[in-house]
C-alpha cells in the first residue's frame, strides 16, 4: 500500500511540473509578463551624445538663430509655432535636444500646418495627446506637477540608463493638464545624453 501511495504522489507531482512548464509557455502567461521597455534614440533626427552641431546645420539647411560658440543653437518653425534647441559642448557635440511649442505670434503667413517635422524616433511630436506618450514609452519613472509661463503642466520623466551608455539617458515630456488634472497634450520634449 505504501508503494502505491508513493507512486500516486510521484505521478501527481510529475503532472504538476508538466502543467507548470506548459503554462509558463502559454500565450496567456506571456501576456501577463510586463511589457518590454522602450527607450528613445533621436529627437528631430538627431542623437544627443553622438551627433555634432554641424550635422544639424546640414540637415536643417537654414542657419540657426544662435552661433555655435554660444553653446546653444535654435531653429524656429513659425508655421507650427515650435522651437528646436540644441545644447552643444565645446567639441561641437550635441548634449541636449529640446523641442518646445511656443505661443503663435500671428506674424507668419502660413496655410494649415501639417504635423511637426520634428519628432522622436518613435514618432512622438509636439501637440500629440499625452496618452500617446504612455502608449509609446509606458509609465514614466516619475511624474510631477510643473509650470511654464503660468500654465499648469505635468512632467513625465524617463531614465534610459538601463539601455546602456551609448543611448540617450534621459527624456522629459511636458504635457498640459486640464482643470480636472487629466493630461492633455505634449508641449515640450527634451532628450539628453546625460542626466538633466
Amino acid at each position: 500500500m505504501k508503494h502505491g501511495w508513493m507512486r500516486f504522489w510521484a505521478s501527481i507531482s510529475a503532472l504538476g511540473i508538466v502543467c507548470a512548464l506548459a503554462g509558463a509557455q502559454s500565450p496567456s502567461a506571456s501576456r501577463s509578463v510586463a511589457k518590454r521597455r522602450v527607450n528613445e534614440f533621436t529627437l528631430a533626427g538627431l542623437r544627443p551624445g553622438l551627433d555634432r552641431a554641424a550635422t544639424a546645420t546640414r540637415r536643417f539647411k537654414e542657419p540657426p538663430k544662435c552661433k555655435e560658440g554660444d553653446g546653444q543653437l535654435v531653429w524656429e518653425d513659425r508655421c507650427r509655432s515650435e522651437s528646436l534647441f540644441l545644447d552643444v559642448d565645446k567639441q561641437g557635440r550635441i548634449q541636449t535636444i529640446r523641442l518646445a511649442a511656443k505661443t503663435h505670434d500671428g506674424k507668419a503667413e502660413c496655410g494649415e500646418a501639417s504635423r511637426s517635422r520634428w519628432a522622436t524616433s518613435n514618432d512622438l511630436a509636439i501637440r500629440d495627446p499625452a496618452s500617446r506618450v504612455l502608449k509609446l514609452y509606458g509609465q514614466p519613472d516619475s511624474r510631477s506637477p510643473s509650470t511654464k509661463d503660468g500654465q499648469q503642466l505635468e512632467l513625465l520623466y524617463y531614465a534610459f540608463d538601463w539601455a546602456g551608455p551609448t543611448v540617450p539617458q534621459v527624456m522629459e515630456v511636458l504635457c498640459t493638464r486640464d482643470k480636472d488634472g487629466k493630461l492633455g497634450r505634449v508641449v515640450e520634449i527634451t532628450l539628453a545624453a546625460a542626466s538633466l
